[in-house]
């Protein structure tokens, strides 16, 4: 028999349809996955075989195959888990195929049948609402994160027996509803305040300046003087995040796995701060499948570029065109992906050596001629 279920895979930071289609059918007893599977998907018929026998179902002793189609799309991840799950379980007619038409499913399964939060959960409901499909079945610690976006219902699950009970009686799960506006606002505070800082008046003068025009700004001086911690609080004093600005940061860092906020949304101005030793591909984004990099990780923030000249040159040379055109093309044989990135950019470094020891003797003229005026 064969059983359709649907979810989702993300390309880029486009999330897309997946229709896995399972059949089970006699023969010798084995999983074959087909559709351009990654190597987590195809380890996933492990993780389905013992989350299904752990949840109190029967594991069919037959062939099974699963195609993941579009088959012309390389698939990554452990999303598609809880969906092979319930496609093996419709197939063998232990719970009702017409159950799951009107689902979408996302999780990963663990060896005792729990669902495990994935990525990439954000662009999914997003691009959900340009489909039929409404409801969204997936792990608990990713609901909040689908129930902003007010036209998806999302139904939050602990384990695959309770997506089981669920799909039998609807009712004893309502959708969870969540109001993007109060998030935002209870999600934007600060650690830290810009008004934290004592003295240093030029500096937070051309600080304001440069947050006030969204100009990029270098800062230049001698280790402890207090440049890392003025840049840190270049955020507190940027224009609070409109909604449609934290969806973007937030579907960025879901799909990166970067995001921590347990409310699902991000209401701060990102502050990225890689270190020197960073790549170019890192920096920009890239990989066999391309995902962002820390410019778009920085996107509508602040991208912190401590001890400027130790940085590789292909690094900083590839900040050209997001400093210009505030996104990045990343292009491979058969798509080109562009992410955002519009950010400001802030950089530090200290004097040179020899500088620093032509201040001192100039100081030490000055004081001794006595017209030397002390800061």
């Amino acid at each position: 028999m064969i059983a359709k279920i649907y979810s989702f895979g993300v390309l880029g930071l486009d999330a897309y349809p997946v229709e896995i289609e399972v059949d089970v059918a006699k023969g010798l007893p084995q999983v074959t996955l087909v559709g351009l599977a990654d190597t987590a998907i195809k380890e996933s018929k492990e993780r389905v075989r013992s989350a299904i026998k752990n949840s109190g179902f029967s594991w069919p002793a037959q062939r099974i195959t699963v195609n993941l189609a579009p088959s012309n799309i390389k698939k990554e991840g452990a999303t598609f888990d809880l969906a092979i799950a319930l496609g093996i379980l419709a197939a063998t007619e232990q719970i009702n195929p017409s159950l799951l038409k009107d689902y979408v499913f996302l999780g990963e399964l663990s060896l005792d049948g729990r669902l495990r939060p994935v990525q990439g959960v954000l662009a999914t409901s997003l691009n959900m609402t340009n489909f039929s499909l409404k409801n969204l079945v997936l792990p608990e610690e990713n609901g909040k994160e689908a129930a902003i976006i007010p036209n998806i219902n999302s139904y939050p699950l602990k384990n695959l027996n309770a997506v089981v009970q669920f799909l039998a009686d609807p009712q004893i799960h309502p959708p969870l509803k969540l109001e993007i506006e109060k998030i935002l606002k209870e999600n934007s505070n600060y650690n830290f305040d810009f008004s934290e800082v004592k003295g240093q008046y030029f500096a937070k003068r051309a600080i304001e300046v440069a947050v006030a025009g969204g100009h990029n700004i270098i800062l230049l001086g001698p280790p402890g003087s207090g440049k890392t911690m003025l840049v840190k609080r270049i955020p507190t004093i940027m224009p609070t995040l409109l909604p449609q600005e934290a969806l973007e940061i937030t579907k960025i860092h879901s799909i990166c796995g970067t995001l921590l906020n347990k409310d699902g949304l991000i209401g701060t101005r990102p502050f990225r701060a890689p270190h020197h030793s960073i790549s170019d591909v890192a920096l920009i984004g890239g990989g066999n499948i391309p995902k962002p990099g820390e410019i778009s990780l920085a996107h509508y923030g602040v991208l912190f570029l401590d001890e400027l000249p130790e940085f590789n040159r292909k690094a900083l040379e590839a900040l050209r065109q997001p400093l210009e055109d505030n996104l990045i093309c990343v292009s491979r044989i058969k798509k080109t992906f562009v992410f955002p990135a519009c950010f400001i950019l802030a950089a530090a470094l200290n004097p040179c050596p020899c500088e620093t020891e032509g201040m001192k003797i100039w100081k030490v003229r000055k004081i001794n001629l006595g017209e030397y005026q002390y800061p």
